[in-house]
């Protein structure tokens, strides 16, 4: 798999992409991470990329024509699966979209900045649009590297152990059950017998059972999708 992220901060982006996971990935050669800096295709001589809005309103608007020359580069190069912008109203990042990006071969994430960009990008470049929540943040950085993340640690090889994925939270709408290790007892705080038992049958109704009642206590909405 390969992500291109397009910023106007690059430097943000630095430190996550550089390390844990999304760093094996792209060791092992599992996925490749490329950051475009924005400015980079601007023909500004001071390298701007924001304007002023039509109609007055306050804050600054990334501008269409450098937006349209990074995309452009990248699809002259490869054809892309889909080109994602960040967005506070876009859908609601999840699990099974983690999931189905997964398969990708390739994808373009469009960080958002200032006021916003010009919405003629939002319609003739961009595939999908992505929000982390309800809130809006500085920038499209965050949730570039939250989507980055989720996504490629689903890539068969990445994780040590691949099973580890698939009992993660939110597969088949459910949290994680709880996990313990060693000691089995500290301070009188006993782990529960039945992981100690041995038997497989009985753990994995345990763990079935655990994981309904925290989503049932904790997450009700998610047994509502099911």
């Amino acid at each position: 798999m390969r992500i291109d992220i397009i910023t106007v901060l690059p430097e943000m982006l630095e430190s996550p992409l550089g390390c844990s996971i999304l760093k094996r990935a792209q060791t092992k050669g599992l996925a490749e991470i490329h950051v475009h800096n924005l400015r980079d295709y601007s023909t500004n001589k001071h390298r701007k990329v924001d304007d002023y809005p039509f109609g007055g309103e306050a804050g600054m608007v990334m501008t269409i024509e450098p937006v349209d020359r990074a995309i452009s580069a990248l699809k002259a190069e490869r054809d892309y699966d889909d080109v994602i912008f960040t967005s506070p109203d876009g859908e609601t990042f999840s699990q099974p979209m983690a999931n189905q990006l997964s398969l990708a071969k390739n994808l373009i994430i469009l960080c958002g900045h200032y006021k916003g960009i010009d919405y003629r990008i939002r319609e003739h470049f961009i595939t999908r649009e992505i929000s982390v929540g309800d809130y809006v943040l500085t920038g499209g950085e965050i949730p570039a590297i939250m989507i980055a993340d989720a996504v490629i640690r689903l890539i068969p090889g990445v994780l040590g152990d691949e099973q580890s994925a698939l009992s993660d939270s939110f597969q088949d709408n459910l949290l994680a059950p709880p996990v313990y290790t060693r000691p089995a007892e500290y301070k009188g705080w006993r782990v529960p017998d039945v992981l100690l038992s041995g038997h497989d049958a009985r753990i994995a109704e345990w763990r079935y059972d655990q994981a309904l009642e925290r989503t049932r206590r904790l997450r009700p909405d998610l047994l509502d999708e099911k």
